[in-house]
């Protein structure tokens, strides 16, 4: 059974926690410890992702199901003489999006400094081309809260190159039910993962086979599950629906991806989604991704000799302003249940 409740706490404790790509020890050690503590054994492999293997009643085949912590994010890429900072991007953010953002500058230190994100032409008053500037990362600057006026005040708070910049979730939940939010690409789906195993340690579920999961740290750019453990023989990344142009996902649906800008998923994997998809009569659509990548291809691109598939909710704007609704993560829920199941 979904649990609505359960899930959405999961998931806006997930958004709390900052952990753009290069920052993720946070919310994989909020992963770490809330997995721990249902009584499953975890692990950390050196590039910093979590697994969790759990054992089914066939020990002798793994499956494994991915999702990722790390969302897009900036980076310090230097200090202007004017104090404010220089932006380089942690994934691809959709920095139109960003102008007026409330921001974390986290220094190497464990100093967090707030500011806002701002296009160098910030004023309509002062500024004339102030409502024309593109808001690419090159015309975008961080404020930051202090009084700097100076390159070398900003020294003196320890600000430096480099240094993470992680922007506000602004994470709503409506009452009808829509969930609005940066980052639901990819804690979405990690909040689903956490749901399914509390399903398993309160035996509503028994895996058929082993069922390894994995929470990765490093998706965002393209090397996430690039190595997974050997034994894995099938792997399905949970992460974001695509919703838009020539797509039929919806904020209501699971969507099936059959291909994305790597190539064809595994075709009777993708076919036995579809079947359980249509027994359970969920709401669900079949797509192509056509600018998109996912932890399963980045497994086949790092050479793992294993079937591969991708589901997730279906999430409007994607590396913007994020939403998806509920009755998206129960129609994802209730897919991976049958998945596990069978």
């Amino acid at each position: 059974m979904f649990k609505k409740d359960e899930t959405l706490k999961i998931l806006k404790e997930l958004l709390a926690i900052n952990s753009p790509t290069g920052y993720t020890v946070d919310v994989i050690d909020y992963l770490e410890k809330t997995i721990q503590n249902l009584g499953f054994e975890t692990e950390r492999n050196p590039k910093g992702n979590l697994i969790v293997p759990v054992k089914g009643e066939n020990t002798s085949i793994t499956r494994a199901l991915s999702g990722h912590v790390d969302t897009l994010g900036l980076m310090v890429r230097s200090i202007n003489s004017d104090g404010t900072l220089n932006l380089t991007k942690l994934g691809g953010p959709l920095t139109p999006t960003l102008d007026g953002e409330y921001c974390d500058i986290i220094t190497r230190s464990g100093d967090v400094y707030t500011g806002t994100i701002l296009s160098r032409s910030p004023s309509i008053h002062v500024f004339k081309d102030a409502a024309k500037k593109e808001r690419d990362v090159d015309n975008l600057v961080v404020k930051i809260d202090e009084r700097v006026s100076s390159k070398e005040d900003v020294k003196k708070l320890g600000i430096d190159n480099g240094d993470i910049v992680a922007y506000d979730p602004k994470t709503q939940v409506t009452q009808s039910g829509f969930v609005k939010s940066r980052f639901l690409d990819d804690k979405a789906s990690v909040a689903l993962l956490v749901s399914l195993l509390k399903a398993i340690k309160a035996e509503d579920l028994t895996p058929s086979i082993n069922v390894t999961f994995i929470f990765t740290v490093y998706e965002e750019v393209g090397h996430g599950a690039a190595w997974i453990p050997e034994d894995i023989t099938e792997l399905l990344a949970v992460d974001m629906g695509c919703i838009g142009e020539d797509l039929e996902c919806t904020e209501f649906d699971v969507s099936i991806c059959a291909k994305d800008s790597s190539g064809p998923y595994d075709y009777a994997l993708t076919s036995k989604l579809i079947e359980f998809a249509k027994k359970l009569e969920l709401n669900y659509a079949v797509d192509i991704y056509p600018f998109y990548g996912s932890d399963a291809s980045a497994a086949l691109g790092g050479g793992s000799n294993i079937r591969a598939g991708l589901i997730g909710p279906g999430v409007a704007n994607s590396h913007g302003m994020e939403r998806t609704h509920v009755d998206a993560l129960e129609n994802t829920y209730k897919l991976l249940v049958e998945y596990v199941k069978n």
